[in-house]
């Protein structure tokens, strides 16, 4: 690994954690050069619903790319673009009875939720954004201005303002009713807060450490921002594409924001690939007034619409349901026993392990590392990195999921003293 210690930049992270070079990969299976297999827990921080190497998926793409379809056509009318609205209105939008307007951002899901910052900031005519407490949302300045996490914003300095943070129901800030705090915020002439554009949140604050909310507090804030004028927009980055069960994660609570963030897991191959949402009232840009060279990736059309059609012969709600509840009980029977100090948390396909309560505050990492060791990749998120976050491809089958779960108990068991 010498090239990579003497050339690459000190900002790479997972390789620290999962120290091996990697060359292939299949469905929820990586494998290194040096043969040894790992079950995929972390499925490219949720870039990998479909998993590696999607069969159906990849025909797609090796079909345009052998046709030379266009490669690059920034924002042009294109047959790949094309077959993908259409696609994604018929499986996505008309179905569920949605009415958006698609902007194609840059490639990242950042690029989307700076584009959702400046329309609101646009449409209302107001610089404020409320985010909350233990939020994740990108990389890039904006982004990083309404994340919560101080340790990633070393860089954001005089870039901040006009943003402020809300407490989200976790931990202590459960323990008082948060909507009716925000309310009294902006209700409160001497609060020293304006009314803000837009209230951006996540349905399942995965970076956060897998904290779900719940579903009257997001039918609330919903009704909040609609009685105060306020943009509702929902980060669905990570939880989206199906990771909670149905397509978009608030779908469970039957309500509908208005502007929506998609990427990772959208162009179904693991592109890169990012959307916005936004209802056709609220889309008053101005042609060419947000741009960029990269957002027209014709490869993530193609691998979009197909995994639209593969998920149109592949009952995944009801898969998902069902992995669900094997988590769910395998966590609650096999792991929270171990000790009264572990707390679970999930939804869907998405689970977390919360060790913080323990006097050992390495030993999410000393879990994680044993994991890698007996040959599963799995990551750690959450304040102070305390919560262990099972996010497997949503097609990973029962074995695979099985055997991966019992690697969790096994390093629980070696990691943790009796």
């Amino acid at each position: 690994m010498n090239i990579f210690e003497k050339r690459e930049s000190n900002v790479r992270i997972y390789c620290h954690n999962f120290p091996d070079i990697f060359h292939r990969a299949k469905g929820s299976i990586i494998y290194s050069e040096s043969g040894k297999e790992y079950i995929d827990f972390f499925a490219g921080a949720g870039a990998l619903n479909y998993g590696h190497n999607h069969d159906y998926i990849k025909q797609r793409v090796i079909s345009y790319l052998d046709a030379d379809g266009i490669a690059h056509g920034l924002d042009m009318y294109t047959s790949a673009k094309e077959k993908f609205l259409a696609k994604f209105d018929e499986v996505v939008l008309s179905s569920k009875k949605l009415d958006y307007r698609i902007q194609f951002c840059g490639p990242t899901g950042t690029n989307a939720v700076e584009a959702a910052l400046k329309l609101a900031r646009k449409v209302k005519k107001r610089p404020g954004i409320f985010s909350f407490m233990g939020g994740y949302h990108g990389m890039t300045l904006g982004s990083l201005a309404i994340s919560g996490n101080v340790g990633i914003r070393a860089g954001t300095i005089g870039t901040s303002s006009n943003v402020t943070f809300m407490p989200y129901p976790y931990g202590f800030m459960e323990s008082f009713d948060t909507i009716e705090y925000i309310q009294s915020v902006l209700n409160d002439v001497n609060s020293g807060i304006e009314k803000p554009a837009a209230i951006i949140f996540e349905t399942v604050q995965a970076e956060g450490g897998v904290i779900v909310a719940p579903i009257d507090w997001m039918q609330r804030l919903r009704k909040l921002c609609d009685e105060n004028d306020i943009l509702l927009i929902c980060d669905d980055i990570q939880v989206g594409c199906g990771r909670t069960g149905s397509f978009f994660s608030f779908e469970r609570a039957d309500i509908v924001p208005d502007m929506v963030v998609l990427s990772k897991s959208i162009s179904g191959y693991g592109f890169p690939m990012s959307l916005l949402l936004i209802k056709p009232e609220l889309d008053i840009w101005e042609p060419g007034e947000h741009n960029g060279t990269f957002r027209g990736n014709q490869l993530a059309f193609i691998g979009a619409t197909a995994a639209l059609e593969y998920r149109e012969s592949y009952d995944f709600e009801q898969d998902v349901k069902a992995k669900e509840l094997f988590l769910k009980n395998f966590l609650n029977q096999e792991i929270a026993p171990i000790s009264e100090k572990i707390s679970i948390r999930g939804i869907g396909m998405i689970w977390g392990i919360d060790v913080k309560d323990f006097s050992d505050r390495a030993l999410s990492q000393h879990i994680t590392s044993r994991c890698f060791e007996l040959g599963l990749i799995i990551e750690k998120a959450g304040r102070n990195d305390s919560v262990i976050k099972i996010l497997p491809p949503l097609i990973i089958d029962m074995s695979s999921l099985q055997k991966g779960c019992s690697i969790i108990k096994a390093a629980f068991d070696d990691c943790i003293s009796n």
